[in-house]
């Protein structure tokens, strides 16, 4: 018998599933009003962005860690002189932030539903535990899922073990995601397939090169042309 050759699809969650970026975007314009009478916003942004970077190794992926970077590059652009009061309304943001509404994209409940039962179905998804938690349990799609992994990163060692362990490996499985840095290129580099859904809103720290070459590199519009793809494998 044949085997089939895909058994299990890997989705990422955030600005695949649902937005995220665009209430970061809101919350970084909140930030940058906060300290106009310091500096422009390019330059706010730009110390955020560098503070982010930085902080990555120390706090991870999330908006604990965004905050934590927020107050940082107050301090650092207040040169010390940051007042409390500011610091207090940077906490109230980043509170904000983490109650923000879930909303899911396009053809994504109408794609999981389709395929689940068919292939085995995993979140594969890096950031906060209780924040990713929380949108999973308000988008109302958990119950499509057959595992859900929350990951302090993602690389190609991430993807090996994780279809090893839910599916048949790595070469049997399917990454989807907004990031190509973090979903699809160390997909790609674990022997799976990695279909790329562009999002109008991307963080800069996840964007590379699409790896047009690559045999297993797919690039869809949207989820609801990820069935004519997985279709294309048979």
């Amino acid at each position: 018998m044949t085997q089939r050759p895909l058994t299990t699809i890997g989705f990422d969650a955030d600005d695949t599933l649902w937005q995220n970026e665009q209430f970061y975007r809101l919350t970084e314009q909140q930030f940058i009003d906060l300290l106009s009478d310091h500096a422009d916003s390019d330059r706010v942004s730009a110390r955020l962005l560098e503070a982010e970077k930085r902080n990555l190794r120390h706090y991870g992926f999330g908006i604990k860690g965004f905050t934590l970077s927020m107050i940082e590059t107050a301090i650092e652009i207040t040169e010390g002189q940051l007042p409390a009061t500011v610091i207090a309304e940077i906490l109230d943001i980043g509170r904000d932030l983490l109650a923000h509404p879930v909303e899911t994209l396009p053809h994504v409940r109408q794609t999981l539903e389709a395929l689940s039962g068919n292939y085995l179905l995993v979140l594969i998804t890096k950031g906060d535990l209780f924040d990713q938690e929380r949108k999973l349990a308000q988008s109302g799609l958990g119950d499509l899922f057959d595992a859900v992994e929350i990951v302090s990163d993602k690389n190609a060692s991430t993807y090996r073990r994780i279809f090893s362990k839910v599916g048949d490996g790595p070469e049997r499985a399917m990454m989807i995601g907004n990031s190509l840095k973090s979903d699809i290129v160390p997909a790609l580099a674990a022997g799976s397939y990695g279909v790329f859904v562009p999002h109008e809103l991307t963080w800069a720290f996840e964007h590379v090169e699409e790896p047009t070459e690559a045999p297993r590199f797919r690039k869809i519009g949207h989820l609801g042309e990820l069935a004519s793809v997985i279709e294309g494998l048979s």
